[in-house]
């Protein structure tokens, strides 16, 4: 039930993100209609083919792929009606008789004189607008569709879908009543009701072409990629908790770094209780240490870190969590990290320990194949933290990176709470470079993006996408946010692989940093690369893992850091042309 509460209110949020304008020409068109028989039939037709549709993305398939394929046409199509309608009867008129009379059923929803709108209609019009509805993936999204990727998509996975679409609905239907007040005035004030009949048409023409035309997503990309990630991080940090007490877990000593002032007493930390932490049974395996359980720790403060190896904001985390390791160990900090796999190739044992040599990492770490500590701790995030008192008790959690100052102040106050007397320090400050360095919040404007047909998005190569299948592609120039292929490729479920030398990826980006998780494939042999920005070698803008000459070569699966803008941070084109087969490219991330 906390979930679906939590479904409810992100979906709800939804309204203050710019992921919303793309619809809103459709929605406000139904301004001064009944509500029952026009507004509700629409949104509930909107919420249930989101639902629907991010149900079926969920589960992915080369058969889903194509039906959101056809069912995007459809909707612009049966829009572009709506909006003819809007416009001129007449136009409508000269259509072939099975289009008038969809148009004109259309028409009748959008309150044409001397007709009601149908509930069938207004239905329909719902229908079309959830097929284009692409919500912003925020923090409580991103909840709903890892648990399904994770666990497989299922009953709850559709409830959870369709609480955050309801959400949204609900929001926009407070606003649609608030835009007909709006609209009712200046109907009654200027007897123009014609004439916004045809302003609203001409807006829904608008977003149709838009849409078809892809100018949505870089219109959405420049306004802010972090629009609602706040408001939904505060939700989530107040109500995805298990039962609480006093303050948010978050919160420690208002964050500042404190001794205990009264010595006389032992000292007591404000955390909250969040429960009795469970089991850490299930790992595949244990590096760096003995198989560890929490009665073994008792008496210890210990840190539990969920993470995996490609994740761009685990990386950013490493440094942190290996600075507090080392500093309170002597204090009775006890460091857990929990290896839980996003990709396949991140169940490898090889890759996680090559990946735990590379990052330096010499506080155990346990490999949560089979998802058994995720599942125990009810987590749903990379990275995610937990802090568990001498008592084996929840007192602290943090989702996402950040916040670094108050975790090390929890992790201060517990080993206090456990009997330490250390003095006050300040927080660690550590020397993060690469890919680990803090992303550059300011100036990003591109989203995570993933290549593997399962969850891609913003792919703008002129040839369908093919399932599972070497097909040629070719790519001009995407647009702002949008990414294509050049080549022959394999696009399976998570990756895209090159079946034949000389193909490239081309993305435009607007961010400081950009990453892309890739690897050698099954022959295992090492992949050289050339990487280009606005079609020149980067010179100082080259990342990590590339030189000034934008060469490069794939060693190992891994996140690679390809491009760090050493100047103003702008919209660039990028390209990566691979010159040997078989490379494996999963996702890109940005910071």
């Amino acid at each position: 039930m906390t979930l679906l509460i939590i479904a409810y209110l992100g979906g709800a949020l939804t309204i203050l993100s710019p992921c919303i304008l793309p619809i809103l020409p459709f929605v406000f068109a139904r301004a001064g209609q009944p509500f029952l028989r026009s507004t509700l039939p629409m949104l509930a037709g909107m919420a249930a083919t989101f639902a629907l549709v991010a149900t079926l993305a969920a589960v992915g398939g080369s058969w889903a792929i194509h039906a959101n394929e056809y069912g995007h046409l459809a909707a612009l199509l049966l829009l572009a009606v709506f909006g003819v309608s809007l416009l001129s009867p007449r136009v409508a008129a000269t259509l072939t008789q099975p289009v008038v009379d969809l148009g004109n059923r259309l028409l009748n929803a959008s309150g044409k004189s001397g007709s009601a709108p149908t509930a069938a209609s207004s239905l329909m019009l719902g229908v079309a607008t959830g097929l284009l509805w692409a919500p912003c993936a925020g923090p409580i999204l991103g909840l709903v569709l890892t648990g399904a990727a994770l666990q497989g998509t299922n009953l709850q996975t559709t409830l959870l879908l369709t609480a955050y679409a309801a959400g949204a609905a609900t929001s926009l239907a407070i606003a649609l009543l608030v835009g007909g007040r709006v609209f009712a005035g200046m109907k009654r004030s200027l007897g123009a009701s014609e004439r916004i009949r045809r302003v609203l048409g001409a807006a829904v023409l608008a977003g149709v072409s838009v849409i078809a035309l892809g100018l949505d997503t870089a219109l959405l990309a420049r306004l802010s990629y972090a629009s609602t990630a706040s408001f939904e991080q505060a939700v989530l940090n107040r109500l995805h908790a298990k039962q609480t007490t006093g303050a948010p877990s978050e919160v420690a000593s208002n964050g500042t770094m404190i001794a205990a002032t009264d010595v006389s007493r032992p000292f007591r930390s404000d955390l909250p209780v969040e429960g009795h932490a469970p089991s850490l049974d299930g790992p595949v395996e244990w590096l760096n240490s003995p198989r560890l359980d929490l009665e073994q720790l008792r008496g210890k403060v210990v840190l539990v870190d969920f993470w995996t190896y490609s994740c761009i904001n685990c990386i950013r985390t490493v440094p942190y969590v290996g600075a507090w390791a080392e500093k309170y160990k002597d204090q009775g900090l006890v460091v857990i990290s929990v290896h839980a796999p996003e990709f396949a190739f991140e169940k490898k044992i090889d890759n996680v320990k090559k990946a735990v040599g590379d990052f330096k990492i010499s506080y155990p770490v346990a490999i949560d194949n089979d998802y058994k500590i995720w599942r125990a701790f009810e987590n749903s995030y990379w990275p995610a933290h937990y802090l568990i008192d001498a008592k084996g008790q929840i007192r602290y959690h943090r989702f996402g990176e950040g916040n670094y100052r108050q975790t090390e102040q929890a992790i201060q106050d517990l080993l206090r709470e456990a009997g330490s007397d250390m003095a006050a320090s300040a927080p660690v400050t550590p020397d993060a470079k690469g890919a680990q360095a803090s992303p550059d919040l300011k100036h990003i404007r591109s989203a995570e993006t993933y290549l593997g047909y399962k969850r891609a998005t913003s792919f703008v190569s002129p040839e369908t996408l093919h399932a599972d299948a070497a097909a040629s592609y070719s790519i001009a120039e995407p647009g702002l946010n949008q990414w294509g292929l050049s080549g022959t490729w394999i696009v399976g479920a998570e990756q895209a692989t090159l079946s034949q030398p000389d193909g490239s990826i081309a993305y435009r980006f607007s961010a400081r940093d950009l990453h892309l998780v890739l690897g050698p494939g099954l022959s295992g042999k090492p992949v050289r690369f050339q990487v280009t920005i606005n079609g020149k070698a980067p010179g100082a803008d080259h990342g990590a893992d590339t030189d000034a000459n934008g060469n490069g070569m794939v060693t190992s699966t891994r996140l690679y850091q390809l491009v760090r803008q050493s100047g103003d941070v702008e919209a660039r084109n990028f390209e990566i042309r691979f010159l040997d087969p078989g490379v494996e490219a999963y996702a890109f991330t940005f910071g």
